[in-house]
């Protein structure tokens, strides 16, 4: 019996203390009750956009060509019996390039000169006949007439004959020969070389009829667009180097190319080096313009997604909201935003990947925004260097 009520005075415990477990715990729910805490509005670094006066560099896809190119051509006929220059050398003007066949000019050279010896003689006997009136005038005009025309058939042999030495025209590099040594030259229509003079040199490129209607809306742009102004025009070679001197435009096209769209613009080097080849494609810049009450913000505020470029802008009571942008140039590392944004606005830089639509941030002033996030963008236009969202 005493072994029994020992039992049941432990069961009666073990009961009593579940019991007094289950109401703490429901004793702590219950001072616990209502909604977990919410988190804090994210913090987000923002720019205020302004209008201000931003260089803007513009760049073009341009060509080398040379200052001037001569075709060089036989004035005679004849077979190519010498050929002294160095194809792709430098020559200078006045170098004998060909020499041709000159027998048969020799020759006509030959005989016009002792047709002039024998009319000169001829007028020098009749003359003094003439105060004697031992000759008629007619026979002294038909002499002296006779002078005249030896000699102009003479003065011709003469030239042909030096033309079958062709010579340089001007000083460059020359290119390659078109006809060698023992090809018949038929004449003018035969081109033989070509030569170029390489300094300076041009560099060519191609606005945009788009481009040219931004540039007149600005009275400083359109001062600085013009043959002879003081804007500079750098070039970047394609191993992506700097061509050390800036060069000047000198002539722009009168009118728009019909096929393209385009404007032709031609600037100026000097390349006493020869460090520039015509035919060479180079990347041209335009440094020295300015955009006035132009709007900029970093490129890493610039987002795209679903065919757009877009920005979040922090709004009344710190709420987020999108706005469509049409981006411009760049300019260093900030893109100028041609539309979609108003002086004043609060756009988001850093932390773009915690906000969204209709969310609450927590506005503070970013880093500088000077400094890209990732690769320096191209200079010119270019696509958005931005996170994509569904």
């Amino acid at each position: 019996m005493r072994a029994w009520g020992i039992g049941g005075d432990h069961r009666r415990l073990a009961t009593a203390v579940g019991c007094a477990a289950i109401l703490g715990l429901a004793g702590c729910g219950k001072s616990q009750g209502g909604a977990p805490p919410a988190f804090p509005p994210p913090q987000v670094g923002t720019v205020t956009v302004e209008p201000h006066v931003v260089p803007v560099p513009f760049a073009f896809e341009g060509q080398v060509e040379p200052f001037r190119r001569v075709e060089v051509r036989a004035r005679v006929q004849g077979i190519i019996e010498e050929r002294p220059f160095t194809e792709g050398a430098v020559v200078t003007k006045g170098q004998l390039l060909y020499r041709l066949d000159r027998v048969r000019y020799e020759a006509a050279y030959l005989g016009d000169l002792a047709t002039y010896n024998n009319a000169t003689r001829t007028l020098a006997r009749l003359e003094p006949l003439l105060a004697k009136h031992a000759v008629a005038q007619q026979d002294v005009d038909n002499a002296r007439t006779a002078v005249d025309a030896s000699k102009a058939a003479l003065d011709q042999a003469k030239k042909d004959l030096d033309d079958t030495e062709i010579r340089a025209e001007i000083s460059g590099r020359v290119g390659r020969t078109q006809l060698d040594l023992g090809a018949r030259v038929t004449g003018p229509s035969d081109l033989l070389t070509t030569i170029d003079q390489l300094d300076p040199v041009y560099v060519t490129f191609h606005p945009s009829s788009q481009q040219l209607l931004q540039w007149s809306e600005d009275p400083r742009t359109r001062a600085l667009i013009r043959p002879g102004s003081p804007l500079a025009v750098h070039i970047v070679l394609p191993d992506g180097s700097t061509f050390p001197r800036a060069g000047r435009i000198n002539f722009i096209a009168p009118s728009l190319d019909s096929a393209t769209g385009t404007q032709e613009f031609r600037a100026e080097f000097a390349n006493a080096d020869r460090a520039l080849v015509p035919g060479e494609f180079v990347h041209v810049q335009l440094d020295g313009l300015t955009r006035p009450d132009a709007l900029t913000v970093p490129q890493r505020a610039v987002q795209q997604g679903l065919g757009r470029q877009f920005v979040y802008v922090v709004g009344p009571g710190d709420t987020v909201s999108t706005r469509d942008v049409k981006p411009g140039p760049w300019t260093g590392f900030e893109w100028v935003i041609d539309s979609g944004l108003t002086a004043g606005d609060r756009v988001v830089v850093d932390g773009v990947q915690k906000v969204g639509p209709g969310r609450k941030v927590t506005p503070v002033a970013a880093g500088d925004s000077t400094v890209p996030t990732g690769a320096p963008p191209a200079r010119g236009r270019s696509a958005a260097p931005a996170r994509k969202t569904p």
